[in-house]
């Protein structure tokens, strides 16, 4: 038997409420709108793979109104229903405290689930749990066994981190070659940390020609799929002029943005710009400032860095 799970609250049929009833009748009669009082009636009915499929739409309100909560709800009753999917991303909803109460010692539990019910995505999200040590010891290799497992059965993000292990040779072969297939493959289907790793090969010509024009629009790609260190590296190539055009403006920006999701060299090099006055005004203040919380967030460098020095 699975384990139970327990939610915030205790789980209720989705029958057709008020609100979802003025979300359907909006929708008319288009396909999606069929679909979704379809999934409905089967999600009742208990079919947990309906549920998962459910819970799937309520999360970004696809043809009925968004509703973290429910989808909650659903995916634990598609992960009851031994569905891997349901467990896994009801174990992204615990990490991020949405519809439920974040709780970190819910998602390895779920994860583990959502791998051992076929949910390659789910052994990818407990490696990167292992590797921050979240809710589980920080345990590398066990997270590169994991990141194997979901990169055998085509998980691609899962091959990407993969690719970051070996070319580190941290709990795995350095295998540059290797990598770099890894890393070309997943990119190629639009995963942000690939599209990084490659982007880093490209810079320093490690297995592959060097190329900053490319580097610098790998890195573009990672940025724009929300990978904070692709903003980092996309910054550093504005800031140095490396394959596109020096602009200080925006590698201020960039590190700014990256500096706010907590990337600690990014707060480092912004830093930088404030006490140079490159690309924004200058501001020895504020270059403090940015640097004590570089410092905070463990960019050791940033500890014992004194003004000027940045």
């Amino acid at each position: 038997m699975p384990t139970r799970i327990p939610l915030a609250r205790i789980p209720r049929p989705l029958a057709l409420s008020l609100s979802m009833i003025v979300a359907l009748v909006l929708s008319g009669c288009h396909p999606g709108n069929r679909e979704a009082k379809r999934l409905i009636g089967s999600c009742n009915s208990g079919d947990p793979a309906a549920c998962n499929q459910l819970g799937e739409k309520l999360l970004v309100g696809q043809y009925i109104l968004r509703d973290e909560s429910r989808a909650a709800d659903v995916f634990k009753q598609a992960c009851d229903g031994r569905v891997g999917a349901g467990c896994t991303s009801l174990g992204t909803l615990y990490l991020r405290g949405q519809g439920v109460r974040r709780d970190s010692t819910l998602p390895p539990v779920l994860y583990r689930q959502g791998c051992d019910l076929g949910a390659l995505n789910g052994c990818t999200r407990l490696a990167v749990l292992h590797i921050q040590g979240l809710g589980v010891r920080r345990d590398s290799m066990r997270a590169v066994s994991l990141f194997q497992q979901a990169c055998h059965g085509g998980d691609l993000p899962g091959c990407a981190h993969l690719g970051m292990h070996h070319v580190s040779g941290d709990s795995a072969s350095r295998d540059i070659a290797r990598a770099t297939d890894l890393f070309q493959r997943s990119c190629a289907a639009k995963v942000p940390l690939g599209c990084l790793g490659l982007g880093r090969l490209h810079a320093l010509g490690t297995g592959v020609p060097r190329n900053d024009s490319i580097a610098a629009e790998l890195f573009k790609q990672a940025c724009d799929g929300n990978e904070v260190a692709g903003c980092f590296q996309l910054a550093v190539v504005n800031e140095e002029g490396l394959g596109v055009a020096q602009n200080f403006q925006r590698a201020a920006t960039l590190y700014r943005e990256a500096c706010g999701e907590r990337h600690a060299e990014s707060c480092f090099k912004m830093a930088g710009l404030y006490e140079r006055g490159a690309g924004v005004y200058r501001q020895p203040e504020r270059a403090t400032e940015m640097r004590r919380r570089a410092c905070e967030l463990g960019h050791i460098p940033a500890c014992a860095t004194k003004p000027g020095n940045s």
